[in-house]
């Protein structure tokens, strides 16, 4: 499987490139700002992206969008409560294929209301629901402490430990990590009744 992460714009975005090989079909994962090295990827490996993957709506996960349609063709994939022009609207559970390659829907409000996981061939593009380390703000708009502790303590933490974490932002030690090691070190993911989870945000 080809998986490029790219580390792009000014909020150190991560930005992912997905297909079964080079010359094969893929996906684009929240494209960024600064979005060039990804399309002259696209190119020099002869990718067909058939979709582009948004997490949630936030701009910088999104800017990207209209150059890489424009350069592939590609659709776009987002919750269906996303303030998008998606074309193809997901909800929790969907899945889909693109050419061999099989990728499973998980909402996981809390960052946004649209907030989505893509689990796909032993990795997990957590977009700001999960970083490295740490979980995404909710004090924005959208945002929810209390929906974030269902998704963090109620979802996140019985998917597969051997899950590759790839998440939105380069803000961690390491650029991805595993659903195991976020376990194990992530404080975000501890054991907490909500009540306890909602007075540690906070905090």
């Amino acid at each position: 499987m080809l998986l490029d992460q790219y580390r792009i714009g000014p909020a150190l975005n991560f930005t992912y490139l997905v297909a079964n090989e080079e010359g094969g079909e893929g996906v684009v994962i929240d494209p960024s700002y600064g979005i060039d090295p990804v399309l002259a990827a696209i190119d020099a490996k002869r990718v067909k992206v058939r979709y582009i993957l948004n997490t949630h709506s936030h701009t910088d996960h999104v800017v990207g969008n209209a150059d890489v349609r424009e350069r592939t063709g590609a659709k776009v994939v987002a919750h269906r409560v996303a303030p998008l022009g998606q074309d193809v609207s997901v909800e929790d559970g969907d899945r889909f294929k693109v050419g061999p390659l099989s990728f499973e829907v998980a909402h996981t409000p809390g960052h946004t209301k649209d907030s989505v996981l893509y689990i796909f061939e032993g990795q997990v593009a957590t977009g700001d629901t999960l970083f490295v380390g740490e979980c995404g703000r909710t004090d924005l708009p959208g945002g929810s402490p209390a929906e974030m502790y269902d998704s963090l303590l109620r979802r996140v933490v019985h998917l597969d430990d051997a899950l590759v974490v790839l998440p939105g932002h380069d803000y961690g030690v390491t650029p991805t990590s595993t659903i195991g090691r976020e376990k194990a070190e992530n404080y975000t993911l501890q054991p907490r009744t909500k009540d306890e989870f909602l007075a540690f945000l906070r905090e």
